[in-house]
């Protein structure tokens, strides 16, 4: 661990000028809104070849961390195991011990996917690295195709993720709830109350279900508008900032905020793992009443 606390600062350094120049490389192309097909035959598009990416790293991260354990880890095993072991407590410390058991897999990997894309999107070549779409009749240059983009740059991908928790989500309610005690979870009423007042509470808590149910339908609309507008608004801006200085020097003016956007893509990556730990715990934590 002590090695890799020595190199991570100049790690850092190369990171951030190498993502400057990428940026500086191609400070005239804007970023659409919308991936863009690489193949009009084959379905993939410049995010999603990018997500590939990402996910071979991490692969490739997880056998040179775990393919020849010692009981004493040093190098990529101990950086491997000080990872894991920060998330899983740190997780644990929200879905609590037996909940994060069944839920782990899910919370670490998202937040090691989506933080591999986020930093993958400033590395250099990215957005800058393509070639040039040529008009069929004249021949003349009408645009440019990247051939990587940001994963979480896309709309898709964010939407994906989302409807993915969502779904697995639903399960684990289900399964720790039952359908009873997931809709009495929901539109019960908490407390003890007779009469009249009992009559009212329903009625209350009925209409708040209600609120509830729009508020979970509302979530993975959240959680994918959430990521992927901080990461493409991100893009842009560094994009606008080049635009500020002569060519040679379009680097200076985005170099400070490089940094800044390697903190936004940690941050996003927690903000949405943290949040859907959170609203699983909400919907399995039963409170007091495990121990009536």
């Amino acid at each position: 661990m002590q090695g890799f606390l020595r190199i991570f600062p100049a790690a850092i350094v190369v990171f951030l000028a190498s993502a400057s120049s990428a940026f500086a490389a191609g400070a005239g192309h804007q970023m659409p809104l919308n991936a863009e097909e690489l193949s009009n035959w084959l379905p993939l598009t410049n995010s999603s070849l990018m997500v590939w990416v990402a996910t071979g790293l991490i692969v490739l991260f997880c056998r040179a961390a775990a393919g020849k354990i010692s009981i004493v880890p040093a190098g990529m095993q101990n950086f491997g195991e000080w990872l894991i072991e920060g998330l899983y407590n740190f997780f644990g410390s929200l879905l609590g011990p037996e909940l994060v058991k069944k839920t782990f897999w899910f919370f670490g990997g998202t937040f090691l996917f989506i933080l591999v894309n986020n930093w993958l999107g400033l590395m250099p070549g990215v957005g800058t690295v393509g070639w040039d779409l040529l008009d069929d009749e004249s021949g003349a240059v009408v645009g440019f195709m990247p051939w990587f983009r940001g994963g979480n740059a896309d709309l898709n991908m964010t939407s994906a993720m989302a409807i993915v928790f969502m779904t697995v989500w639903t399960f684990w309610a289900l399964q720790a709830n039952g359908i009873k005690g997931f809709v009495a979870h929901i539109f019960a009423p908490k407390g003890k109350f007779q009469g009249f007042m009992m009559k009212l509470m329903v009625v209350v808590f009925f209409l708040v279900g209600i609120l509830e149910v729009i508020s979970i339908l509302i979530r993975p609309i959240a959680l994918s508008f959430r990521l992927f507008g901080n990461i493409y608004g991100g893009e842009q801006a560094l994009e606008k900032l080049m635009g500020l200085a002569p060519a040679n020097l379009a680097f200076l003016p985005a170099l400070p905020f490089c940094f800044m956007e390697i903190l936004v893509g940690l941050i996003q990556a927690l903000v949405f793992s943290l949040l859907a730990a959170i609203f699983l715990n909400l919907i399995c934590d039963h409170g007091d009443e495990e121990h009536h």
